[in-house]
């Protein structure tokens, strides 16, 4: 089918309501109009999909388009529909659909109604569809997500291996356009030979997404972690953005502490239901959610424009993950922060499922899981890492602060001499080695790997030993990206010194390198950094505040302890709460107790640090979800419910000792329980009244104490331990 330029524009603007095509797409859907196979490489938010779209509104009979996620089905449909007047003009066959909609989709496609057809490839493997298809008017095949075809893509399905058969049980020559965002050379190769498309025309864009900044942040406790996220959310209001995980809990309990930090967020994995990760996608989509929290292993297939950050805060198991996952900020074409967090131990976990797989399976994973780790420590333009990772060559000069080792560069030390000795030491092992070899070799050291080839009496053994493994890693990363070095992807990375790399050693030159990031070491010199500044006790304020809870208890005809514990004072004069919600982060309150007591403490406290010019300690405060484990909320129910406390601790294979500690700290926090059903049954009447009135003399509820004073009227600990439970209850709660 040929068509001119003007015909072909009209159909742009008709279908699209577009005037212009953008980079190559006037010349893939030509190709495919033509009746040409094609490969297709353009990065994500580029446009791939009309690349197929057009061409099957154009040309006579159904294209199939075979996707490998449900949900990216339904959002490519919704989509073609919208710009349609009829809703069978695009479709798709999947297990989603029952019976009957599974019929009426046939019908539309024999009727001539459908010229899309989104299906997966498990749906073309069965008989019935494989006979519908041989006898239906089949334009082409749009292989999308193409990078599933190939065991070194980032995302292999072993069904998509078998397209070619299928499309082969279909009976014809049909044009084939394979389309994938991020593939590497080797992966270009897989997926055009496994598919056997005939001399396909290449069509690869740049994988530059100039308007990303791209970002790597140590990743330490997870409390701390989290702080960090939220405190960058609070600077995007109302903006949306995707928070990537390797586990299901993790999505959910971040998702949990979005929420109650009044950011609208919800979890998204495979462990839950159809019609709720539907729903979670609609919402995201029509803005009611600003965070999706999703799982790495979970492909979301979401096609939203304005989402503006992605946060990863596990690292993902390969370069191409990252790329793919991070490409979903910015499609808009406006500005999109990609933030990682990296700690080597995530690494590590990853490396752990990789133990059990074939030994080819698990070369290829630790490969993948290699270049990760040079790509978050190396203080190299990031953009030129990842551009470099795909075949595409870029000079940091063009990044312009979009990344942060180019925004925040560190010192270069001059390192020819050491380049030399590197690419030797790669010679000397007959480039048959990874980095992580080359670089022990350099250093010296006596692994079973070189002292069984001998390597250990080559003169280059041990050259650099005077230098860390950081700098070696550090030379020989950067060789890599300036081309003196490259991976034999073949042979698993060994390294192969290239032209540059043997004219260097015949004339070596200056050579300029910066140390890669030491995030653990980062991460330890951050928190002395904040241990020097760990808020410490203001006494002065602290004497205050006993002032001001001798004064309220006062007013109340309670004794201080029961209004704030000292404990909880000191806590006040460190951490300077100035509302109720900070005062909740307080040890010893919950919100009960803040709401009861806590109003003239805090406006005293605010009052405190705007005379005295005080810089509070934690300017942002993250909000926990409620603590209540379950032992405490059973213990609570079972109360309200009059059961003896001695069948409560048992039922939690508690002893009596720590079942009465914990009710004790339930009752300290502010939680009133009625406990007068079991206390009438253990304390007579009278003692109970000097128990009492002892509390509401003391200075203090120290057990010990109380029952050294108590003790000589024959009053027994578990009556005092008994009965200072009920008294904080009743007085302070």
């Amino acid at each position: 089918m040929t068509t001119t330029t003007d015909y072909l524009y009209e159909a742009l603007h008709k279908h699209f309501g577009f005037d212009n095509f953008k980079g190559t797409q006037e010349a893939i859907i030509r190709n495919l109009l033509e009746g040409k196979d094609s490969f297709v490489i353009m990065p994500t938010g580029g446009g791939k999909s009309l690349c197929y779209q057009l061409p099957a509104l154009m040309m006579e009979g159904t294209a199939l388009v075979i996707s490998p996620l449900i949900a990216l089905m339904k959002n490519q449909v919704d989509s073609i529909r919208s710009y349609s007047e009829a809703d069978n003009v695009a479709h798709f066959l999947n297990s989603s659909l029952s019976r009957a909609q599974m019929r009426k989709v046939k019908s539309d496609i024999q009727d001539g109604h459908t010229k899309l057809l989104y299906v997966a490839p498990e749906t073309l493997t069965k008989e019935e569809n494989l006979d519908f298809f041989a006898n239906t008017n089949v334009s082409f095949v749009a292989v999308d997500e193409a990078h599933c075809i190939s065991e070194w893509g980032h995302d292999f399905r072993p069904e998509y291996r078998r397209i070619r058969t299928m499309i082969d049980a279909i009976g014809r020559e049909i044009p084939i356009i394979a389309l994938t965002a991020t593939a590497t050379p080797k992966v270009r190769t897989d997926i055009v030979k496994t598919l056997r498309m005939e001399d396909p025309t290449e069509f690869v864009s740049s994988f530059n997404r100039d308007n990303l900044y791209y970002e790597i942040r140590p990743k330490g406790k997870r409390d701390d972690t989290i702080k960090s996220i939220l405190q960058y959310i609070k600077t995007q209001p109302n903006k949306s953005g995707i928070i990537y995980v390797q586990a299901r809990k993790s999505a959910e309990d971040i998702a949990k502490l979005l929420e109650v930090n009044g950011i609208k967020a919800f979890p998204y994995h495979a462990g839950l239901d159809a019609k709720t990760r539907s729903d979670t996608q609609d919402a995201f989509l029509m803005e009611d959610l600003e965070v999706i929290v999703a799982t790495i292993a979970f492909g979301m297939g979401i096609d939203k424009p304005n989402v503006r950050f992605v946060i990863h805060y596990d690292i993902p198991k390969s370069i191409e993950n990252y790329y793919q996952e991070t490409g979903r900020a910015g499609r808009d074409g406006l500005q999109g922060d990609c933030i990682a967090y990296y700690a080597y131990n995530d690494l590590v976990k990853l490396e752990k499922f990789l133990r059990d797989k074939p030994v080819s399976e698990r070369e290829m994973g630790m490969q993948l899981l290699n270049e990760v780790l040079g790509y978050a420590e190396t203080t190299s333009c990031r953009r030129q890492y990842l551009l470099h990772y795909f075949g595409e060559e870029y000079h940091p000069s063009q990044c312009n602060g979009m990344c942060d080792n180019c925004r925040y560069p560190k010192e270069r030390l001059e390192a020819g001499r050491e380049l030399r000795q590197a690419l030797m030491a790669v010679r000397d092992l007959k480039e048959n080695f990874p980095l992580k070899t080359v670089v022990e070799f350099i250093l010296g050291k006596q692994t079973k790997q070189l002292l069984d080839f001998g390597y250990d009496e080559l003169d280059g053994f041990g050259i650099g030993d005077e230098k860390s493994e950081l700098f070696w890693n550090s030379v020989l990363r950067q060789a890599l990206l300036n081309d003196f070095l490259y991976k034999d992807i073949e042979e698993y990375g060994l390294l192969k010194i290239s032209s540059n790399g043997h004219a260097f050693i015949e004339n070596p030159g200056s050579f300029h390198i910066t140390l890669n990031h030491d995030f653990d070491q980062e991460l330890i010199d951050d928190e002395e950094e904040a241990a020097g500044k760990t808020a410490v006790l203001d006494d002065t304020l602290f004497q205050q505040l006993r002032d001001l809870c001798r004064r309220e208890a006062k007013k109340m005809g309670v004794p201080p302890y029961v209004v704030f514990s000292e404990p909880s004072l000191m806590d006040m004069a460190t951490q300077y709460p100035v509302t109720l919600e900070d005062l909740e982060s307080v040890s010893g309150v919950n919100k009960g107790k803040a709401q009861r007591y806590g109003q003239p403490f805090v406006d005293f406290i605010a009052r405190y640090v705007t005379d005295n010019d005080i810089e509070r300690p934690t300017d942002f405060v993250v909000k926990s979800i409620a603590n209540k484990s379950k032992s405490k909320v059973q213990i609570i129910q079972s109360i309200d419910k009059r059961i003896p406390f001695e069948d409560i601790a048992r039922s939690l294979d508690m002893s009596m000792d720590e079942f009465m500690e914990e009710i004790y700290s339930i009752v300290q926090a502010g939680t009133k329980l009625r406990i007068d059903y079991y206390i009438d049954e253990q304390v007579d009447e009278a003692i109970r009244e000097d128990i009492c009135d002892y509390f509401m003399q003391a200075d203090t509820d120290d057990l010990e104490l109380a029952f050294q004073t108590l003790k000589e009227d024959d009053i027994t600990w578990e009556e005092v331990r008994l009965m200072r439970i009920k008294f904080l209850s009743d007085n302070g709660n």
